[in-house]
């Protein structure tokens, strides 16, 4: 039996399928997905119904004439011709032309469940939380045969190794992997005190991801109790499990730095901050010794003893100057008051009214004045007071 190599194997199946008359010109009816569209202009998608699918690819040269802008989910009518591609040995159709036939089922069933569930509020981002900022414990719901795993414990041992990670394995695509998933997030949330979640895989196919486009993962972010990133791993499509959660990541590397903050940044940050504290006390301190030096300038300080009692000696002289000054004030008025009193007294003085040529009389035993001749009988003896001197007389008749 002859042995051939993988060339010569490649070589006639290419020849068989391309002297096939069905499948060297053909119209083929399909659901676009996996759509790439690389700067070469080429086109690579995969082309599926509900049981198969088939690689595509169209040049530039033919993309060129497209009247539209294919799309993941967009029924097509393609015509071309079916071969293999030797280099990956697979089977491809190279499409000649392609035209929109409408929107493919898989695709419209997923629009109806996503409006469904919208109406619900599953996707509102209201209720979406703040992730913690330093998180003692994540949780991972994901498969441990994958990427996904390895690069999320990878990033948290080398960002933050404080944080402790809780994982939930589950398979992430299938016929189960949905219900295993819901279950992995119930889990997480019933172990006690997980901080937050990351649920997702790493990347793949939209056909692989069909787990995270379904209603039992959908609701099971929802009902978390615990703030959870969605971290499906395909940038170009959005998931509904994207949508649901209350942040989402490109892939569970992006998910694992979404959520874990980064220890250089932060020792960054504290030396920053450190930096700020010191300067602003070298500043405070700067004018505190400023002003300290001016308070010591002082003469309070510099002459301490002529500063106090030269201003005390100064007071002191200030003050007996006012009070010397009050009492001369004081005596002058009391001297002017005197001489007011002095002229009143003059003015009623009987020695004064003497001077003007007038007497007193008054008996001269007892002393009482004698106002009425009629009080006085003849023979009495009387005293008359005179501007200068006494006289004694007896009375030898009385009018």
């Amino acid at each position: 039996m002859p042995v051939f190599s993988v060339t010569e194997v490649t070589t006639r199946i290419q020849e068989l399928l391309d002297g096939d008359p069905v499948l060297g010109a053909l119209w083929v009816r399909g659901e676009i997905s996996n759509l790439s569209i690389p700067v070469s202009g080429h086109i690579y998608f995969t082309l599926k119904d509900q049981t198969a699918q088939l690689r595509a690819v169209m040049f530039r040269s033919r993309a060129q004439g497209l009247v539209f802008q294919p799309a993941n989910g967009l029924t097509v009518l393609i015509r071309g011709r079916v071969s293999v591609y030797e280099r990956d040995g697979k089977v491809q159709l190279y499409v000649y032309e392609m035209e929109a036939d409408g929107t493919g089922e898989q695709d419209l069933l997923l629009r109806e469940l996503r409006a469904r569930l919208e109406r619900e509020g599953l996707f509102d981002p209201s209720r979406k939380r703040v992730l913690p900022r330093f998180p003692r414990r994540v949780g991972a719901a994901t498969s441990l045969e994958g990427a996904a795993i390895r690069d999320i414990v990878e990033i948290a041992r080398r960002n933050w190794p404080l944080a402790e990670m809780v994982i939930a394995p589950c398979a992430v695509q299938g016929a189960g992997a949905p219900a295993q998933i819901a279950a992995a997030l119930e889990r997480l949330n019933g172990f006690g005190d997980v901080d937050v979640i990351i649920v997702g895989r790493g990347g793949g196919s939209f056909e692989e991801l069909n787990a995270f486009n379904t209603e039992t993962v959908v609701r099971g972010i929802f009902g978390s109790r615990v703030p959870v990133v969605s971290a499906v791993g395909h940038e170009r499509d959005v998931t509904l499990s994207d949508m649901a959660a209350d942040a989402r990541a490109a892939t569970p590397s992006a998910a694992a730095a979404l959520v874990l903050p980064n220890q250089g940044e932060i020792a960054d940050r504290i030396e920053h901050l450190n930096e700020r504290l010191r300067s602003a006390l070298m500043g405070r301190l700067n004018l505190l010794r400023f002003r300290l030096q001016r308070v010591t300038e002082n003469r309070v300080f510099t002459q301490p003893l002529e500063s106090i009692l030269g201003r005390a000696s100064q007071n002191l002289d200030n003050f007996a100057a006012r009070l010397e000054h009050a009492l001369r004030d004081r005596l002058k008025r009391a001297e002017q008051n005197l001489a007011v009193l002095n002229a009143r007294i003059c003015v009623l003085s009987p020695m004064d009214t003497l001077s003007r040529g007038y007497s007193i009389c008054r008996r001269p035993a007892t002393g009482e004045l004698i106002t009425d001749a009629a009080r006085v009988t003849p023979g009495e003896d009387v005293e008359v007071l005179l501007n200068r001197g006494r006289l004694y007389c007896r009375v030898e008749k009385s009018v």
